[in-house]
């Protein structure tokens, strides 16, 4: 596929993204009420928060994505954009890919530049914050391939919003454990190296084989 035709679709799909600001935004807004909500229900108490703040970094990155994954399909189902895009001799899967990535530039990357600000607010240790921003880094494009698959598989259900958490939920967690537990091995002294290879590996295959699987997904649908 020519970029007379990748950017295009990418210029449609960012625009979309714009003129919903409120929905871009929020993931973000959730993110911080979550990340207050924390402290405030459990004490002050630095050492408690500076334990958790790796599982409640990576919960609040899983929760907040499926925010904006409903939408990731929808307006090409109720537009008819899908079935031209099926009808046309355009690559899907590429254009599931640029889809995906829109998706994770516009939500994944904005809840990565405020992980230093939730890890001070957490008074994680310094050493640590590098590996939980790796390990968000390595997750979220998992997290995004598997909400990509769920939003392919509901997208023609009128209130599949529900049932698409119902499907992420569950496949995702192998992915918040790893990710967690490479910040919990930091702060107790061990080694990350093990969860951050899975999450490598991970992201890997998902980045790979993803936006096909996807884009099967949508044909079949």
């Amino acid at each position: 596929m020519s970029d007379a035709v990748i950017w295009p679709l990418l210029k449609r799909d960012a625009l979309l993204l714009f003129r919903r600001r409120s929905e871009t935004l929020a993931p973000l807004w959730f993110a911080l009420i979550v990340a207050t909500a924390f402290p405030l229900a459990l004490g002050p108490e630095a050492a408690k928060l500076t334990r958790i703040a790796g599982g409640v970094a990576w919960v609040i990155f899983l929760l907040a994505s499926l925010l904006s994954l409903d939408a990731l399909f929808r307006s090409d189902v109720e537009d008819g954009s899908l079935d031209v895009m099926l009808a046309s001799r355009r690559s899907l899967t590429l254009i599931v890919a640029c889809k995906m990535l829109l998706n994770w530039l516009g939500t994944a990357l904005p809840l990565l530049l405020l992980t230093p600000v939730i890890a001070y607010a957490y008074d994680l240790d310094q050493g640590a914050l590098p590996v939980l921003l790796l390990s968000l880094l390595l997750g979220t494009p998992i997290i995004c391939t598997f909400g990509a698959l769920a939003a392919a598989l509901t997208a023609h259900l009128r209130r599949g919003g529900v049932l698409l958490s119902l499907i992420v939920l569950p496949l995702t967690l192998p992915v918040l454990i790893f990710g967690a537990g490479a910040v919990e091995a930091v702060i107790t002294g061990g080694s990350a190296r093990q969860p951050l290879l899975f999450l490598a590996a991970g992201a890997v295959v998902t980045v790979a084989f993803g936006p096909w699987l996807v884009a099967e997904t949508l044909k079949t649908g």
